[in-house]
């Protein structure tokens, strides 16, 4: 069998496929130094790898999806990065560091990384039958494997690898709720184990403290044994210096634990989040949607927390009660009277803490998504003078979260009260009876003193319980509002049912086309049919709401048609993979969003590798590098958020840059300037041709100037297409694209 799969290791370019040839004499090929034979670099070297050992795997990874996911990917391709991309292309990737002894595990092919940084396939670790171990090793520059001594083998490599599997090999995704975020807590379940054991003993010594004060009481005082004290009091403090020297280390462990299990908790749902489409988040409020965001932290500390204190409870509760047991009978069953009794109290505040938490949630999202929004909007704010008509809502939110808050906290704070009653009334009915039984001489002081002690180590965690149950119910409902979230499908991602061109020409096609944005409502796009060949400017004019803009959307895939095809160069979009489209396809939008940081940084945003003379050209390109030049520091200047600081008109420039420094294959302008000035306008409208060139250009504009140089122009109304002609055609038709043309030339509005 190892024969057999030796003979399958043999290479083929950009497919995956392996196999191995071996001299016909015997001798394996002389090691060489990687980078000796090839000048591969470090990238290359690690896609090669990545490609082969999906090969070997048969998951339906093509080299297009690595190259447009590294392409725009910030992650640099070291190690850390290729597992970044193995998980992004649908492998499981599980970074780990050998060492001599443990070489000869590796069974299965691996990823491993030479000294220098670049990768190499290290297919198996053997041993011949003369007892010399051997490793088969494929470096990506050469067509074959070979195989190297063990001694050889560490000459270069570094002993990292990164372990991959296919993750349709294994089992189905973990369905959202509580079992979610326990694979994330359970990653750490070995430093959950340490903090366990370290409070386990914490309470052992615990134990110690009430049996001790028997001894003091019923002994030391009795018989007046001071050296008996003193070595009870050194016991006791070297017990208490233990505990200390644990509790310390058990809070550094946990700390450090759940900050991690935070990063990954929120990251995970960072992802998700903008993995969701567009359409989710035009329906909600961005406030509620970052409330809900920040309900990750309620869960991560309910499970964090509460599982070990709550596991601890019962099994010391056992134990208390156990020991109990040993001092009096009678009194026992007084204490464990009292765990039905909070039993019932948790089942009565329950419902009503709920709604409280449901009120205080709801009224906390919608004050968040109106200072969003206020902030957002300042600058009509003040134009507009609307402070004071803000200022007054703003109180009433406020007031109103506030009392939702205060009533939430009535019910915790009334049902704690009525616990800490609960438990002090059998905690007196206790002291009552077993005062009774010392004056009776069945009971000794002491024995009272230590029963009341562990009996007050009983009812705390039942107390804690009721509190226990409150906490339950916040981390359910925060589950439920993330549920929101998780329980709306991603948009398809990287995957094997995912298709991608090797190359984008800019064939674009519609095929009765129909969409709406909600049920209720009429279509936005109805049956539209039309093509648009590679390398032609298209504009799109029409009246307002006419679906214009639906259009460009729907290329993009950021809406989904109801019915239809659409189509780029053959290829059926609603196949590809979100990414890769949008990667092949530039656009400018009316208002671009400006982010925080350097110009550079902003038109460079879809590469961030890009260097400074590709940014500079994309710049020029766009009319932007003169007026940049002219900035405080050029390129390095930076931006606020939004782009504040710069006019409508270098916004759009900048924009523009930001839109064509990856040379996509096609171009949206959607309604790019509608809203620039005069100057502006006609610095963009110089370099449109030069922009244009070799692409498939579409420009949605109101203004018919605009899209007067276009090669054709297609006239929207009503989500139909009513004309597709030149110009030239259009005018001479006297149609609604004449009627819109002489209705602006004679300065009426449509």
């Amino acid at each position: 069998m190892t024969d057999q799969r030796e003979q399958q290791l043999k290479v083929t370019e950009n497919t995956g496929q392996v196999s191995q040839s071996v001299q016909d004499d015997g001798t394996e090929p002389k090691a060489e130094q990687p980078g000796q034979s090839a000048h591969e670099s470090i990238q290359d070297s690690a896609i090669s790898c990545l490609l082969i050992i999906a090969g070997l795997l048969h998951a339906r990874v093509s080299p297009g999806q690595v190259e447009q996911l590294t392409r725009f990917s910030a992650h640099p391709l070291d190690m850390a990065g290729l597992v970044h991309l193995a998980r992004k292309v649908g492998l499981r990737a599980k970074p780990r560091k050998i060492d001599h002894k443990h070489a000869s595990s590796i069974t299965s092919p691996v990823i491993a990384q030479c000294n220098d940084g670049s990768f190499f396939v290290l297919a198996r670790v053997e041993q011949s039958p003369q007892g010399q171990t051997h490793a088969l090793v494929l470096f990506p520059q050469e067509r074959s494997a070979r195989r190297v001594t063990i001694d050889e083998l560490w000459s270069f490599f570094t002993g990292s690898i990164v372990v991959l599997s296919d993750k349709s090999m294994m089992s189905g995704d973990v369905s959202f709720g509580f079992r979610w975020f326990l694979q994330s807590v359970l990653k750490f379940k070995k430093d959950f184990v340490c903090v366990f054991l370290a409070a386990f003993v914490i309470q052992l010594i615990g134990i110690l403290t009430p049996l001790m004060t028997q001894v003091v009481v019923d002994k030391v005082l009795v018989h007046r044994e001071v050296s008996v004290l003193v070595m009870l009091s050194i016991a006791m403090l070297i017990g208490y210096v233990f505990e200390l020297v644990l509790g310390i280390a058990k809070n550094y462990v946990f700390s450090h634990t759940t900050n991690r299990i935070d990063v990954t908790i929120n990251w995970r749902l960072f992802r998700h989040l903008f993995a969701l489409p567009l359409r989710y988040f035009e329906s909600r409020k961005v406030g509620e949607t970052v409330a809900r965001m920040r309900e990750a932290e309620n869960i991560r500390s309910f499970l964090t927390g509460t599982p070990l204190s709550s596991l601890l409870d019962v099994v010391f509760i056992v134990v208390y009660i156990v020991v109990l047991f040993f001092y009096s009978v009678p009194l026992t069953f007084v204490v464990i009277a009292s765990i039905p009794v909070f039993a019932v109290l948790s089942a009565a505040v329950t419902p009503m803490f709920r709604r409280r938490l449901d009120e205080k949630f709801y009224a906390g999202s919608e004050a968040q998504s109106f200072l969003v929004e206020s902030i957002g909007g300042v600058q009509t704010v003040k134009s507009f003078a609307l402070e004071p008509r803000l200022e007054r809502k703003w109180g009433k939110l406020q007031s109103r979260y506030a009392t939702a808050g205060y009533r939430t906290s009535i019910v915790a704070g009334n049902a704690n009260a009525i616990g800490k009653f609960i438990q002090e009334a059998f905690d007196l009915l206790v002291l009552f009876l077993g005062a009774q039984a010392v004056m009776n001489g069945t009971f000794s002081v002491g024995e009272l003193v230590a029963f009341r002690m562990l009996a007050g180590r009983v009812s705390g965690p039942v107390l804690r319980f009721v509190q226990l149950w409150q906490d339950f119910q916040q981390a359910s409902m925060s589950v439920s509002r993330i549920g929101d979230i998780f329980g709306t499908p991603p948009e398809p991602g990287v995957g094997a049912d995912r298709i991608q061109l090797p190359k984008v020409h800019g064939n674009v096609r519609f095929d009765h086309v129909s969409f709406r944005y909600r049920p209720d409502t009429p279509c936005a796009v109805e049956d539209m049919s039309f093509s648009i060949p590679a390398g032609m400017t298209i504009g799109v004019c029409g009246r307002s709401g006419s679906g214009k803009s639906t259009i460009t959307k729907l290329i993009q895939r950021l809406y989904v048609p109801q019915a239809g095809k659409i189509s780029i160069d053959g290829m059926d979009i609603s196949l590809a993979d979100p990414s890769w489209l949008r990667g092949n396809i530039g656009v400018v939008l009316q208002e671009n969003f400006m982010f925080s940081g350097t110009v550079a940084e902003n038109i460079a945003i879809r590469c961030p590798g890009a260097g400074t003379d590709r940014i500079v050209a994309a710049a020029k390109l766009a009319g932007a590098h003169e007026f940049i030049l002219g900035l405080q520091d050029g390129y390095d200047t930076i931006i606020g958020e939004k782009g504040v600081g710069l006019s409508g008109g270098q916004k759009q420039r900048i924009a523009i840059a930001r839109a064509i420094i990856d040379d996509p294959r096609i171009l949206i302008f959607d309604e790019a300037t509608s809203a620039l000035d005069y100057e502006s306008e006609s610095i963009i409208q110089h370099n449109l041709k030069a922009i244009c060139k070799g692409r498939t250009v579409i420009i949605v504009a109101h203004r018919l100037s605009t899209i007067e140089q276009a090669d054709r122009i297609m006239v929207v109304d009503r989500g139909r297409v009513k004309e597709y002609d030149t110009p030239q055609r259009l005018l001479a038709s006297h149609g609604l694209y004449w009627r819109l043309h002489e209705l602006q030339r004679k300065g009426e509005v449509c």
